[in-house]
């Protein structure tokens, strides 16, 4: 599970260097350059019903298997084309990658969600979440590293080439570095896949998780929806910290040299959120107090970003990673109760909500010539972590309520 968990972050967490390594290669706009979310996030709109479908049929263990073969056909394809310099066939590329991710993220999380006690959830996830993110440090530091060691000097040159060869000579040798390592990624995804296929791990459904959980609870619709939006804005400003950090950096006169690690730092700083977590949640501190708590540092954060002077802001932007890392490890579990019988709805629901990582970064870059980047960044951030915590809250205190009144009842009958 944790091999699975580092793939999603290995190839999700690349989106932000990408952002920057687009942007030089082809010569793009901030709006155009930040297609690369977009495409990759829309594919979480469209294809997690037909995922749930699928997973249905061939259950959840083949349908790991299917997933990481998906992905491994859109890795490779967005290889060839950026090395044929095609960002329009690059950006199907990723949208590939996203249909197999949205595949993965439909069986992978009810895995964790329901092989368990319903009160841990929030903790095995987060157990994951720290392979997922230690991939999300390593992905972006490593593709800074052997993709665009110089980006920066590269970016100078092809500012300062006349148009022709000469700057085609350039962009054709900054291109062809990201050839060979999207083939071993892909390569290794299948090997991943092969494994999968041939491991021992239980065959479980959707509804038998549901059913383990709770078999008498109804779905609440108004709770599943007011959950699914909460996970839609949660993945954007998650997406937001970690990718559209480096344009973030940029604004404050950071170079790309720099910038191209920045996402680097946002997942660390996750990453060390969720080692937080594990350690507290449920021992100290339920899951649902601990999201409203996080929501709330959010919040925090982002208001001493408004304040601060010099790349403080910068920093406060790696630092939501942090406050962000235990979001959705207690956001999946607990729409899932919510959903209750409805659970194969409900997941394929919360991936769909994935997409938030399309819509609000492209709001954001879209903002940003007239409000600036920090006023659109937070502009969009603050509105979202009050949304969450207050949906959090209700359900913690509706919650609360019903054990309350449900206590002296079985107090009596004792």
């Amino acid at each position: 599970m944790a091999a699975l968990f580092f793939s999603i972050g290995f190839v999700t967490w690349l989106n932000g260097p990408l952002i920057t390594f687009v942007q030089v290669a082809f010569n793009l706009s901030d709006v155009a350059s930040f297609l690369v979310p977009v495409c990759f996030y829309l594919a979480y709109f469209v294809f997690p019903l037909p995922a749930t479908l699928l997973s249905k049929r061939i259950g959840l263990r083949h349908g790991l298997v299917v997933s990481l073969a998906i992905m491994a056909v859109g890795t490779g394809l967005f290889g060839e084309c950026v090395n044929a310099r095609w960002y329009a066939g690059a950006l199907s590329g990723l949208t590939v990658i996203g249909a197999g991710l949205s595949l993965l993220q439909i069986t992978i999380n009810p895995y964790v969600s329901f092989l368990g006690d319903h009160d841990r959830a929030a903790q095995r996830i987060a157990i994951m979440g720290v392979a997922n993110k230690f991939a999300g440090i390593v992905a972006p530091a490593l593709f800074a590293i052997i993709v665009m060691p110089h980006v920066g000097e590269v970016a100078a040159s092809i500012h300062n080439a006349p148009i022709g060869p000469e700057r085609d000579a350039i962009l054709i040798k900054f291109t062809t570095a990201v050839h060979t390592p999207y083939r071993v990624m892909a390569g290794l995804l299948v090997l991943l896949a092969i494994l999968v296929a041939r491991s021992s791990l239980p065959e479980i459904t959707i509804e038998q998780g549901v059913t383990t959980q709770d078999p008498v609870r109804q779905g609440n619709p108004l709770k599943l929806a007011s959950g699914v939006l909460a996970m839609f804005l949660y993945v954007g400003i998650e997406v937001l910290a970690g990718d559209a950090i480096g344009l973030f950096g940029r604004s404050y006169g950071l170079s790309l040299d720099v910038t191209k690690y920045l996402t680097a730092m946002t997942l660390a700083s996750m990453m060390a959120g969720y080692l937080v977590g594990m350690v507290v949640v449920p021992r100290f501190i339920s899951q649902e107090r601990y999201m409203i708590l996080s929501c709330i540092l959010g919040v925090f954060v982002c208001l001493l970003s408004l304040t601060a002077q010099g790349v403080v802001p910068v920093l406060c932007v790696a630092l939501l990673g942090f406050t962000n890392a235990m979001i959705l490890p207690a956001l999946f579990p607990i729409v899932l109760a919510e959903a209750g019988t409805d659970g194969a709805k409900a997941t394929a629901f919360l991936v769909m909500a994935f997409s938030g990582g399309a819509v609000l970064p492209q709001i954001f870059v879209h903002l940003t010539p007239w409000l600036g980047t920090t006023f659109a960044f937070m502009g969009l951030v603050i509105p979202s972590y009050l949304f969450i915590g207050l949906w959090m809250t209700a359900i913690f205190m509706k919650t609360t309520h019903l054990h309350l009144t449900k206590t002296p009842a079985g107090a009596s009958e004792a």
